[in-house]
């Protein structure tokens, strides 16, 4: 066996290798390094030296980049989008405790009123006796 074949190969398993072990988090990423494994080979097989080599681990690893890359806008498009609140959305009322710490609750505001942790409904600002009395603070 060349030694040319033989780098072309261990470069190819180390690269199959590294996707079972390592993982990649985007399908651009795995894309990227099955394309750079693909290519190198394809690469080695077709200009028979180092050279052909890099060029097909180059152009493979851009082509897998792109391919993997379209697959995950479509998997980003595919799922829900969760849009938090602003921040205006809440109001924290602070309830200081016998033992001299501080509760938070924190309320979301809807319409005039206001919605406490528990899912408990105050149609205005709730008053801190009035939190102590739903079960907030010491």
């Amino acid at each position: 066996m060349k030694k040319g074949s033989l780098i072309t190969l261990l470069v190819v398993a180390v690269c199959a290798g590294t996707i079972f072990v390592a993982g990649c988090e985007s399908d651009a990423q795995t894309g990227a390094l099955l394309g750079t494994a693909i290519g190198a080979g394809v690469g080695q097989a077709i200009g028979r030296d180092t050279g052909g080599t890099l060029i097909g681990a180059g152009v493979g690893a851009g082509a897998g980049y792109i391919i993997g890359n379209e697959q995950d806008k479509k998997k980003a498009e595919s799922q829900p989008q969760i849009v938090d609140k602003p921040a205006e959305e809440y109001v924290t009322v602070n309830i200081p405790n016998s033992n001299g710490s501080v509760s938070p609750v924190k309320l979301e505001k809807q319409g005039v009123g206001y919605v406490g942790p528990k899912g408990e409904y105050y149609d205005h600002l709730p008053t801190e006796e009035e939190l102590r009395q739903a079960g907030y603070g010491l």
